[in-house]
């Protein structure tokens, strides 16, 4: 009987090939592999035709699938040649690692308190540091110091990934890891010691079940342990007691992207597009990596030729000779890379990071594969709608008039409303609501959202509209009542839907804050138009409006009355939007409750004065209010009765989004400039910095055209306007200073325009 051990570098190609190897020379009539027990029912689908790695097992718990964990494989990784080999050659292979579940509970463990008190001895820390830092140090940088390496990621690589026909390097390994092992202080981590008594338990197993030649893959820190002759007894009391946690598997597409993150044995690679290559293509010099940048870069339109080619291998491969490398790798690539074809440019070598090093590649799984039913049906409406799930980012411009489109549409909204954000709305560019622009990203941790999402339903509609109703009797908030309704009318949910118009008209009669009412309407005014693109009735929608409206109409100019500059600052924004909505409804009697309620407050002298002038800003816009009546307002507001502050506050209320009407109005602008000449020194310096924001908020043309207005005596933009007499020009120049400051105009700017 013969156990071989062979250490190996998870997602390694020189180790897979190795592993290979020696399988095809052995034969073993067993394989066992460092991985999850649980999962052994899936191996029985490698090998088929349709599990095109890079895939992962999922390994979760049904009733808490967050607690999960993924054990991701490439085709360059020696657990899935070894699975493969025994596939083909129909023996057994096994995981023999503990089960998935117990390393799940064992890591939510609290651990141990290792930091001292902040007060302890300074001397005392520095030496916990060091001693911390001997301890978490990876051990295979002390055997790339010791060949002098800085890098022991470029250590293991050369030794063992680039090399070929290595026939004792598995004993090579299983030597150096002994050595690391009996001279490193012990870790002493529970977790590891569970793992390895179990990986011999398993070997034992097989040893009585009178398999001859087993073959034994784990990862390379594991071999002296596996090798160690240690009793079944000690190995038995260490496991005793471990629960028997339920955990289901599963097979998903995995991705190049993925490999990077440390998952599963806690293994990660910085560069899985470049592993996929020398897997690939082992002879390779550099010459074929160097044809796919230059095919990389001829994409983007970039003139690159044989010669630089050429020259960057032979650039690539003095570096590494220099280096006293056996080939070039994957550090002097791309430095003759960057000096050769990027001309020095390190955003073009991003690129080739990007495309190449890392690479977009996205796994197969079967159909057939068990899957919880919401991923089917997910998986279902993807390949009926289309919508590939990819590695690398996809653009859609969807037009709503177009019934797949629309279908696409809903679907990316209902799985929006599940919190699985695939894909991500982006701003569509010109007027209408019939389009949507889309960008697709597929993230295999997507997996677990799904089966945590599953307790909501077995198919998407039904698991977005029970996510929605859970949420909506959760709440008594308005607004994420009203929130919850907008994005609810693009998934078609109709069921849903009558619910939250239900709880929304309910909770807006019984709401007496005008504040809470005007927040909502925008959002409601936005589903009632989106409704009608979408073929969805809004007509309860719209009487939900109406009714808000008129409440809104009754209680506001109350709500106007003795309030602060923040919260008249805040008010104002929602004035803003409620006109902008409601404007955009087109309806009479809305717009006559509307126009109504702003002639009460703008005539009340009590309301805030931001607000009064920006509801007389607005009657004006809606020519309910002009000429002499527009200048009498002017003249309440501007007079000598009302402290300076207040003027100017009304001021900025009025001119609020634009300043053209001064442009246009010329009795406005002689009040406000009446105004401004009757103010002392000491005030005008109190109310400027208001004036100031008020000016800012105007755009450049509009400033500088107010500049002219002050440099002409009032008379720019208005071709009517009368002669002035007895015009002071002294008086004015000393005044264009402070109207140069108002107005947030530079010296430079006033001198272009002739000032």
């Amino acid at each position: 009987m013969a156990i071989n051990i062979l250490g190996i570098r998870h997602h390694g190609p020189g180790s897979a090939r190795n592993v290979k190897a020696f399988l095809e020379s052995v034969k073993p009539d067993i394989v066992l592999v460092e991985g999850p027990p649980e999962a052994d029912a899936m191996l029985q689908w490698v090998g088929h035709e349709d599990l095109k790695p890079p895939v992962a097992l999922l390994c979760y718990q049904p009733d808490d699938p967050q607690r999960s964990v993924f054990y991701p494989f490439a085709e360059f990784s020696p657990e899935w040649q070894a699975i493969l080999y025994a596939r083909k050659q129909n023996i057994h292979a096994r995981f023999m690692d503990l089960p998935a579940g117990n390393q799940m509970l064992i890591e939510k463990e609290p651990h141990e308190k290792q930091e001292q008190d902040t007060e302890a001895d300074p001397d005392h820390i520095n030496l916990e540091a060091q001693s911390y830092e001997q301890l978490h140090k990876n051990p295979i940088s002390y055997l790339s110091d010791a060949a002098g390496f800085t890098d022991d990621e470029k250590w293991w690589e050369h030794t063992f990934e680039y090399r070929l026909n290595n026939d004792e390097v598995f004993d090579a390994v299983a030597e150096a890891m002994q050595a690391l092992r009996e001279n490193l202080p012990p870790k002493d981590k529970k977790l590891e010691q569970l793992r390895e008594a179990y990986m011999r338990r398993s070997i034992r197993q097989a040893e009585k079940e009178m398999f001859h030649t087993i073959a034994v893959i784990c990862g390379a820190w594991h071999v002296p342990a596996l090798q160690k002759q240690s009793s079944p007894k000690e190995d038995n009391e260490l496991l005793k007691g471990l629960a028997k946690v339920k955990t289901e598997c599963t097979w998903i597409p995995w991705t190049f992207n993925r490999l990077s993150f440390r998952s599963g044995y806690g293994a990660g690679i910085n560069s899985p597009g470049w592993y996929d290559h020398i897997w690939q293509h082992p002879h390779d010099d550099g010459t074929l990596w160097m044809a796919h940048i230059a095919q990389l870069f001829r994409k983007q339109q970039m003139d690159t030729s044989v010669a630089h080619i050429i020259e960057a291998v032979r650039l690539a491969g003095s570096l590494a000779s220099l280096r006293g490398l056996p080939k070039a790798g994957l550090e002097e690539l791309n430095e003759a890379t960057l000096s050769v074809l990027c001309n020095g440019e390190n955003i073009l070598l991003q690129l080739v990071h990007n495309e190449l090093i890392i690479g977009h590649q996205i796994g197969e799984v079967p159909p057939e594969i068990p899957k919880p039913p919401l991923q089917l049906d997910i998986e279902k409406l993807q390949k009926k709608l289309r919508l590939p799930a990819t590695a690398d980012f996809k653009d859609y411009t969807l037009d709503l008039r177009k019934d797949t489109d629309l279908e696409r549409s809903v679907f990316l909204h209902r799985l929006s409303l599940l919190g699985i954000e695939w894909g991500r709305q982006q701003y569509v560019a010109g007027k209408g609501t019939f389009k949507e622009q889309w960008r697709l990203q597929w993230d295999p941790g997507y997996s677990v959202e799904i089966i945590e999402r599953g307790n909501l339903g077995n198919i998407v509609v039904e698991a977005a509209a029970n996510s929605i109703l859970n949420r909506a009797n959760e709440t008594t908030d308005l607004k994420v009542i009203s929130n919850l309704l907008e994005k609810s009318i693009p998934a078609e949910l109709p069921e849903a839907i009558q619910v939250l118009i239900l709880r929304l008209n309910n909770l807006a009669a019984a709401s007496a804050d005008v504040i809470e009412l005007m927040e909502i309407v925008p959002g409601l005014i936005t589903v009632a138009r989106y409704g009608n693109v979408r073929k969805t009735d809004a007509t309860v929608v719209l009487s939900i409006i109406r009714s808000i409206i008129t409440r809104i109409c009754i209680s506001l100019p109350n709500a106007c009355v003795a309030i602060d500059d923040d919260a008249s600052q805040k008010l104002l924004d929602l004035f803003y939007k409620l006109n902008d909505g409601i404007n955009l409804l087109q309806e009479p009697e809305n717009g006559l409750g509307w126009q109504q309620t702003l002639q009460v407050i703008a005539s009340n002298k009590n309301a805030s004065p931001v607000i009064a002038g920006y509801s007389t800003r607005l009657l004006n816009d809606g020519k309910l209010l002009s000429g002499d009546q527009l200048i009498q307002y002017f003249g309440y507001a501007m007079s000598a009765a009302n402290a300076p502050i207040v003027s100017a506050t009304w001021l900025e209320g009025f001119l609020k989004g634009s300043g053209t009407v001064l442009l246009l109005d010329q009795d406005l602008w002689q009040v406000i400039d009446n105004w401004v000449s009757t103010l002392s020194e000491d005030v005008f310096m109190q109310v400027l910095p208001l004036l100031r924001r008020t000016f800012s908020n105007f755009t450049g043309p509009e400033r500088r055209k107010l500049g002219e207005k002050v440099r002409t005596g009032g008379t720019a933009g208005h071709q009517h306007a009368t002669t002035i007499t007895n015009f002071d020009t002294n008086r004015a120049i000393q005044g264009l200073p402070v109207i140069i400051e108002l107005l947030g105009l530079t010296t430079h700017q006033t001198e272009s325009n002739g000032n």
